[in-house]
């Protein structure tokens, strides 16, 4: 029992709970031992025994269930990284990234979720050539995480005079920030940049150099943080994103090794891989890997993506059932 107390006694959560049971277990050697040598308060001792036995039992319980709770947050941590980029389609492709970003922001909303802006770089009419947030609130990455892949839009743009359907993408990466990481990053690894954040003019350009780039030279990522008020909060949100891009790199490279024993992709996170078409003129968006499609393109976009959610969850319960 001594090696598993160990278990509970360095976390934090559990380690009050643990002094506690090994107490109690003190308790019951020094009832055990009055036993053996005074046979006479047997019936006593066994009563106190009894009641030792109930107490031990509903403290290992509790532990049990913190660590399983711990467990499950490492599994589905409830804060990520929501990253979009825009992809083919040049002024229309960074107006389709906006919207996706827009759209997540909105249904986070819904659901009680918190959001903050780590960086954006926009085109030249407002949209996002690139854009990060930190999301965080209860399931989050657990709702959020088939969304990681291209999404393909087609309509006619405002801009198009000759009605023609133009085809633009972005991409959407769902990066979960865990509590424990297995990545090991070498210092001689990172080139680390700094700059001024970009403000509005006045007094509210940042005079101080603040915002923080990160470029892991084996992998060639490149992260950015410029929204928090100090260049060591940057620094320090900056290196969270890379080690949750170099996780998500690993798990991608892992899940494509066992991607044939699979029936459906929906799991291998692969940001290359097209997973959902957006048609307004026919107001159907189709997810590809699960083959399904929804109607009312304009109430999704505004943040209603519950069913589509919903649905791949459903499909990969079934999936994993199989």
């Amino acid at each position: 029992m001594t090696s598993e107390l160990d278990k509970y006694k360095s976390n934090p959560k559990t380690s009050y709970l643990a002094g506690t049971f090994e107490h109690l277990l003190e308790e019951e050697q020094e009832l055990r031992d009055m036993i053996e040598s005074d046979p006479g308060m047997k019936d006593l001792s066994e009563e106190e025994l009894k009641g030792i036995t109930e107490q031990k039992k509903t403290i290992l319980k509790q532990m049990n269930d913190i660590l399983t709770s711990e467990e499950k947050e490492e599994e589905f941590p409830n804060e990520i990284i929501l990253e979009v980029r825009a992809g083919a389609g040049g002024e229309e492709a960074a107006h389709f990234a906006r919207e996706l970003a827009d759209m997540y922001l909105a249904y986070g909303e819904t659901v009680g979720w918190s959001a903050k802006v780590l960086h954006t770089s926009e085109s030249a009419l407002g949209g996002y050539k690139e854009a990060a947030f930190e999301i965080r609130g209860k399931d989050v990455y657990k709702k959020l995480r088939y969304e990681t892949g291209v999404h393909r839009i087609q309509r006619v743009p405002a801009t198009e005079k000759m009605g023609r359907v133009h085809t633009s993408t972005a991409s959407v990466a769902i990066l979960p920030i865990r509590k424990k990481t297995k990545i090991e990053i070498s210092p001689t690894d990172l080139e680390i940049e700094t700059s001024r954040s970009g403000g509005a003019g006045g007094q509210n350009v940042n005079k101080v150099e603040t915002a923080v780039r990160i470029i892991h030279k084996p992998s060639g990522i490149d992260v950015r943080s410029t929204s928090q008020r100090s260049q060591l909060k940057n620094r320090e949100m900056a290196m969270s994103i890379l080690v949750a891009k170099l996780e998500a790199l690993k798990e991608e490279e892992e899940a494509r090794k066992h991607s044939e024993n699979r029936k459906s992709q929906i799991g291998t996170a692969d940001r290359s891989e097209k997973i959902r078409t957006y048609n307004v003129l026919q107001d159907r968006i189709t997810d590809h890997r699960i083959k399904e499609s929804w109607h009312n393109i304009e109430q999704i976009m505004a943040g209603n993506i519950g069913q589509i959610i919903e649905s791949l969850e459903s499909w990969e319960a079934t999936d994993e059932s199989e």
